[in-house]
């Protein structure tokens, strides 16, 4: 059978990248640490090229990501023991590759500051008045406006440069802890752990900022999930997603650092992220073994999905369904302090 024109004209300036199948997967003793427990990868999904994510961050944000890939050739894509998702290397995107692509992602009305996300609501019902917050990685502290009734402090070291946000501040979690342990009766991270390379040691530091008994609450992307299955998603790819979550995975990350899990939840759809739902559903390839492809039928079919879903999504908005969700929401607590021993 003949290819499109499309498929060719595509092939033509974007590299091809390969899954490996099973019987390609490499030795037991290559297989790198999960994030989240340090044990090995049970399962090898994929070998993905840095050259096609380097060439799709371009030409669809038009965003440079090799200073964050640091001239490595490839990513491998793992499941842990716990059934996470996670790419090694695992290489962060650094302050210019954010600031860049939020810009973008502005420019072309994929995002909003002020966007509330439906996880937002859901923790916001939790905390009371008068309750000290602290929203680590808040971005534009969106996270805020929900939560009225209590004192709001924000960190994010990529978008808080110059204390341009109100109650933000441009500081890391461990340098906050010199003075701050133990002080919040809620500590939050929407949308974070994804982003960064060592979820648990975060996670462990948002335990140790919140008083015993207090929440923590942690809203990640999972798998399977809509996300998943569209093909070519760069915002689900390095340097930008690093780890794609489950069940299993977060209760091992409460586990980890001694937090009590108080509920497991999927975020229902809301304004800012259904889109997403209607990429999937209009994009002609579904992934299931491979995520990432450099094939003119999967750049077509993305192009296609993204054409498609911002018509669904303005024509019939917020879908009305309940399936696997948006993301995943953590609600944990802290452990209570030991009283003496028995």
């Amino acid at each position: 059978m003949r290819r499109s024109n499309l498929s060719d004209f595509m092939e033509s300036f974007l590299p091809v990248s390969k899954p490996l199948g099973a019987l390609e997967m490499p030795p037991q003793e290559r297989a790198p640490a999960c994030p989240v427990t340090g044990r090995p990868a049970v399962r090898h999904i994929q070998w993905v090229a840095a050259r096609l994510l380097t060439d799709l961050w371009r030409i669809e944000f038009k965003t440079d990501v090799r200073p964050s890939f640091r001239g490595i050739d490839r990513f491998g894509l793992w499941e842990s023991p716990a059934g996470l998702y996670f790419f090694d290397p695992p290489l962060e995107g650094d302050r210019a590759f954010y600031a860049e692509f939020y810009a973008r992602l502005n420019a072309k009305k994929l995002f909003s500051h002020q966007a509330i996300r439906h996880e937002f609501l859901i923790a916001a019902r939790r905390i009371q008045a008068g309750a000290r917050v602290l929203d680590v990685g808040c971005g534009f502290a969106s996270f805020r406006s929900c939560v009225p009734q209590a004192t709001y402090t924000g960190l994010d070291p990529h978008f808080a440069e110059g204390g341009a946000i109100d109650e933000v501040r441009n500081e890391t979690l461990a340098r906050h802890l010199v003075e701050h342990t133990g002080f919040y009766d809620a500590v939050c991270a929407f949308e974070v752990l994804e982003h960064v390379r060592a979820p648990a040691a975060l996670f462990a530091q948002m335990a140790q900022a919140v008083k015993p008994g207090g929440l923590i609450f942690v809203g990640v992307p999972h798998v399977p999930s809509a996300m998943t299955r569209i093909p070519n998603f760069l915002l689900n790819a390095p340097p930008h997603h690093l780890t794609w979550w489950t069940r299993s995975a977060l209760t091992e990350l409460a586990k980890g650092a001694n937090a009590v899990v108080d509920n497991i939840e999927h975020v229902p759809w809301g304004g800012i992220d259904s889109l997403v739902y209607w990429i999937e559903r209009c994009t002609p390839v579904k992934c299931t073994g491979a995520h990432f492809r450099g094939t003119g039928s999967w750049h077509a079919a993305a192009a296609f999905g993204l054409l498609g879903g911002r018509l669904a999504h303005r024509l019939l908005g917020t879908p009305a369904t309940k399936d696997e969700g948006a993301g995943l929401l953590l609600t944990a607590r802290r452990a209570a302090q030991e009283t003496s021993q028995q």
